[in-house]
């Protein structure tokens, strides 16, 4: 019970970390196509945990923590791949619910890939969580165009991530699978860059622009390098549906911080959403209803 109360606090830091940065990258991406930032982003995270590496820890990369760690970055890549090309698309609103709704993929996935015991109160969380995400984003679900789909490709992938990184962060070491699932995402983001945003005019002196540097400096570090160690070391603790619904939170954190930083208000509707949210990471700690019926009839007053 500790284990998985620690496991929840940092992972809702984790959550934290990626909401409070969602508007520093949203300012970088306007200086630098979003692949070449993630390419480089990446990369600069991978160097860093590699300088944590102990002498001859090349040994830890054996075949199948290289085959997990492959496999966990080309779903992360693709998670943010799909959701960058459909935001051509679609509006950032709609991206942002359809994206969320990993939050009721992640459970039904589970049950197939993990095989996980369906659990009420976790489907429960889920769906409060789905509507509080689509209050917070108040997207028009209406009119599904090319962009809504890709969005929602990424959704998949995105929950993929997630429920690989429970099936892969309890076989392997922590710090090569998250250097092995990092790398893989720098290369699959500057060979995208390199095949479909040669097209885009943007100077490489935007590179060394102060607004980038420090973008990449914060997301590298912490978005990346930290915040995706801290996942793979944790989530092991908790399940992989706990896990998206306390990633629902990063809308949440994106919210206030757009409020703190820039004065972006959240609407009637927005903070709605944002206590439909936590109401859902309550609901999830309730006990299973067979649990609370067990509990009764065992302590039963006799007559």
């Amino acid at each position: 019970m500790k284990k998985t109360i620690v496991a929840d606090s940092c992972l809702l830091f984790v959550a934290f970390i990626w909401g409070a940065t969602f508007v520093i990258v949203q300012n970088a991406i306007q200086l630098l196509p979003p692949n070449l930032f993630n390419g480089i982003r990446f990369f600069i995270a991978t160097l860093i945990l590699m300088i944590f590496m102990r002498k001859k820890s090349h040994t830890l990369f054996s075949f199948q923590l290289l085959k997990s760690g492959i496999s966990l970055g080309f779903f992360l890549f693709l998670g943010y791949g799909l959701q960058t090309v459909g935001l051509l698309y679609t509006t950032s609103s709609k991206s942002s619910f359809i994206t969320g709704l990993s939050v009721m993929i992640v459970p039904l996935l589970s049950i197939w890939l993990l095989r996980e015991k369906p659990k009420f109160v976790i489907f429960l969380g889920s769906i409060i969580g789905a509507a509080g995400l689509y209050f917070l984003t108040v997207g028009d679900i209406e009119n599904m165009n090319i962009g809504d789909v890709l969005t929602l490709l990424c959704a998949v992938a995105f929950a993929l991530h997630i429920i690989l990184t429970s099936k892969y962060s309890g076989k392997h070491k922590t710090l090569p699978l998250t250097i092995a699932q990092l790398g893989t995402v720098s290369i699959f983001s500057f060979i995208s860059s390199f095949l479909f945003e040669r097209s885009t005019q943007f100077s490489f002196t935007n590179i060394f622009n102060k607004e980038v540097i420090i973008a990449l400096t914060i997301t590298s570090i912490f978005a990346t390098a930290l915040a995706f160690f801290i996942q793979t070391t944790f989530q092991k603790h908790t399940s992989a549906a706990r896990v998206a619904l306390i990633f629902a939170m990063e809308p949440v954190f994106a919210a206030i911080t757009a409020y703190v930083v820039i004065d972006e208000r959240l609407t009637q509707n927005g903070l709605i959403g944002c206590i439909f949210i936590f109401l859902a990471m309550i609901v999830t700690d309730l006990p299973d209803f067979k649990k609370i019926k067990g509990f009764l009839i065992k302590h039963k007053p006799s007559m």
